[in-house]
């Protein structure tokens, strides 16, 4: 004879039917709530319980172009590498943000080489002054035996001329010797004064040669003289240091900023220190917006690092020529450079900030508003849902102007009806 543990003896009996009042217990009051769920729902509804809704109104609605950008000073110093030297290694650059005070080292090269190379025409900028003062001194010792030379020359003619003396008591050969000795002696008076020019001629060119190569010396060591103070590059104004990209890492969209140890090549924008007492915004306005937008028109600007209120700024400039964006996808896009000022600046706005720009270009008065998100596709056709008491009616519509957050409609609702902001929960079609 089988036992079942559930109602045999007193204590397992006792057991069994705790275990079975608690699970019933449980069930039942399980299926109470679910039915009670389900008893709300079907008297509420899924409408009235989680569908946002927004009232029809009347008012103007503003078309806008919505554009990223970013501020920038008006006015800014960009600092650069010399453009008279070849790659150069940056051993000091000054952190980005840093505030700066005129005079301040901002970056600062390394000039090794430089250094060295300037070393070596130093020696022969010394070397080449001794060969000019040895040329020098060497061309007065040659003018003073050329004069010497010259002097004795004349002294031999006079002599000579006192010797030419036609006496009956002389002999006619002695006088005729004497006369030869007197025509030698004005040659060699002429040959020793020729020769004098030449020693100068050629004592002068030879100083003037050296003097020459001195001062090519002296100009190349000035250069480098003049290009070494320019490894050093100080704040010409005082400001907050805004390190450039090196694009050598990559395109400008991706490159990393200058740092310590980098090479830069000639000419290489390595810091900017911007002007923040006035700023503007920059952005790139897409070619097919082109037409719509016009100097002078409002817009809004959200910047993402101050949330809480939006700034006023008006369109300043906007380019002639459109550049191509090769960063973009293929075909690269073409962009016009766009600047607008801002209207109401105050001292949280800061170079680099990125903005959203929402500038105004058209104005359409006294038109039905709705949310965008109010309108839906039904099989092709714009449709609202209405609400009708707990329900929500699927209605068509004409759009006349729509952007990312209104809807100007030509007909289809009216003023004050409350429209189904959402997935529509409503069924059936489109009442016309």
């Amino acid at each position: 004879m089988r036992v079942n543990p559930l109602t045999h003896g007193s204590g397992g009996g006792s057991a069994a039917s705790g275990w079975w009042r608690r699970w019933r217990t449980t069930t039942v009051g399980s299926i109470v709530a679910v039915a009670a769920v389900a008893a709300y729902f079907a008297g509420v509804g899924p409408s009235r319980a989680s569908t946002s809704t927004a009232v029809v109104e009347r008012g103007d609605f503003v078309d806008v172009v919505e554009l990223r950008g970013d501020i920038r000073p008006v006015r800014s110093v960009v600092l650069a590498a010399p453009t008279q030297a070849g790659d150069l290694q940056i051993v000091k650059l000054v952190k980005n943000g840093t505030a700066v005070r005129q005079g301040d080292v901002v970056v600062q090269f390394d000039r090794t080489g430089g250094d060295r190379y300037a070393t070596d025409r130093r020696a022969e900028l010394k070397q080449a002054e001794a060969e000019t003062a040895r040329v020098r001194a060497q061309a007065r010792i040659t003018e003073e035996a050329s004069a010497t030379n010259l002097m004795k020359a004349r002294f031999d003619v006079e002599r000579a001329r006192l010797d030419v003396v036609d006496r009956d008591f002389i002999a006619r050969i002695d006088v005729e010797k004497a006369r030869l000795a007197l025509s030698d002696a004005e040659q060699r008076l002429k040959e020793a004064g020729k020769r004098q020019v030449a020693d100068q001629a050629a004592a002068a060119a030879e100083v003037a040669g050296r003097v020459r190569r001195q001062e090519r010396i002296q100009q190349d060591l000035n250069r480098i003289e003049k290009v070494l103070a320019s490894f050093e590059i100080r704040a010409p104004a005082g400001g907050t240091a805004n390190l450039m990209p090196n694009s050598r890492w990559g395109p400008s969209n991706n490159a990393q900023d200058f740092r310590e140890g980098d090479r830069a090549w000639p000419g290489a924008a390595i810091v900017e220190l911007p002007d923040l007492s006035a700023v503007h915004l920059a952005a790139r306005l897409d070619e097919s917006d082109r037409g719509r937008v016009i100097v002078g028109q409002t817009a809004t600007v959200q910047l993402d690092a101050v949330a809480d209120r939006p700034y006023r700024s008006t369109v300043a400039k906007i380019s002639l020529l459109a550049r191509v964006d090769f960063a973009s996808n293929w075909p690269p896009a073409r962009d016009f450079d766009l600047e607008l000022a801002m209207g109401d600046p105050d001292a949280r706005l800061k170079p680099g900030m990125t903005a959203t720009v929402r500038i105004a270009v058209a104005r359409y008065p006294n038109v039905l508003l709705v949310p965008a998100r109010a309108v839906r596709l039904v099989n092709g056709q714009p449709t609202v849902y209405v609400q009708r008491g707990s329900e929500f009616v699927p209605r068509a519509v004409v759009i006349a102007h729509q952007n990312r957050e209104q809807a100007a409609l030509k007909s289809g609702v009216e003023p004050g009806d409350r429209l189904a902001i959402g997935p529509p929960l409503a069924s059936g079609g489109p009442q016309q």
